[in-house]
């Protein structure tokens, strides 16, 4: 098993009277997509920035590849911040030949790669355009193209598919995916969680300045399992076993009906499905487990730490 590429080690952020990051630690394996999520203000930012070097800890440590985290690994890290930052007046080829140098490549290097990446999101033709006359999409495109050019070993994207329209979301996402096969790390913060489900191999959550969960995807989803089932089916369905409780069961129209079954401890799928069906009069036509969601455990694990905390949209990360 590979040492994780990135290490945070109990940091800790104070501004002011404001406690930004309250004894953070966390664990990014390398080759994945390591999903940083949190309400606003939660601290996230704050992170990011320490890990960027914008700014400091005030107690605790980073690690990258082991070493403590210096100005050397600058330009082995590549970040797209929410807030982008592309010179409006300059030309988008003029731009990325500037940044891509930025980050130690040569003429030749930079002019090859940028060609490379032009082709691929299908703008090539926009290089001599300056950045304001692209569309909101345009500009996303080119400033993640000026993240990724150098082919950092570390990627931490915010936002990434702000602006985008879902067909161009796709090809964003089927690049990001590329890039983790070929061995990238990349830190991913947002709040579609469509994409944490499709896309995270990690997850960690912070709230109010700590973190309050951790872990790969499948792990944690199946740590909230609550064992609960969904039937649907024809016939005449009534729960009065010990062993299952039901929550609840839709209007029966033409004897169809559709049931919420937990089951108590001890009990198996199979040991339900052998009720169902034992005295002969229903059918089931479906029986799926229903495992919460990334976004239903995030709403509930924020409330259990927050409890006046309300969702600012449906998706509910920020």
């Amino acid at each position: 098993m590979k040492p994780p590429i990135l290490e945070v080690r109990d940091v800790r952020k104070q501004y002011a009277a404001h406690t930004a990051l309250d004894g953070v630690s966390l664990s990014v394996p390398e080759g994945s997509i390591f999903g940083l999520l949190g309400p606003n203000g939660a601290g996230k930012t704050s992170l990011i920035r320490i890990i960027t070097q914008i700014t400091g800890a005030d107690t605790g440590e980073v690690l990258f590849r082991g070493e403590r985290l210096n100005p050397s690994h600058i330009g082995r890290i590549g970040y797209l911040p929410e807030e982008r930052g592309l010179y409006k007046k300059m030309k988008v080829g003029e731009q990325l030949m500037y940044l891509a140098q930025l980050k130690g490549l040569s003429k030749d290097e930079a002019r090859q790669k940028i060609k490379g990446w032009l082709e691929r999101f299908d703008i090539k033709s926009w290089s001599e355009k300056n950045i304001e006359d692209l569309s909101k999409g345009m500009q996303q495109k080119v400033q993640f193209i000026a993240t990724v050019v150098h082919e950092p070993e570390l990627v931490i994207l915010d936002e990434p598919f702000s602006g985008f329209d879902p067909i161009n979301a796709n090809l964003l996402k089927d690049e990001i995916l590329a890039m983790r096969d070929r061995g990238t790390s990349i830190i991913f913060s947002t709040h579609r969680m469509e994409s944490v489900e499709e896309m995270c191999d990690h997850i960690a959550l912070i709230n109010r300045s700590r973190k309050v969960l951790d872990g790969p995807v499948r792990e944690v989803r199946n740590a909230y399992r609550a064992q609960t089932y969904e039937v649907e089916g024809t016939g005449h369905l009534m729960i009065t076993h010990p062993d299952f409780e039901e929550l609840e069961q839709s209007k029966r129209e033409n004897e169809h009906f559709r049931v919420l079954v937990k089951l108590h401890a001890g009990t198996t799928p199979n040991d339900l499905l052998r009720y169902l069906i034992g005295p002969g009069n229903v059918e089931v036509h479906a029986f799926r487990e229903l495992v919460p969601s990334i976004n239903d455990i995030f709403i509930r694990r924020v409330r259990e730490t927050q409890p006046d905390y309300v969702p600012e949209t449906d998706t509910a990360l920020a």
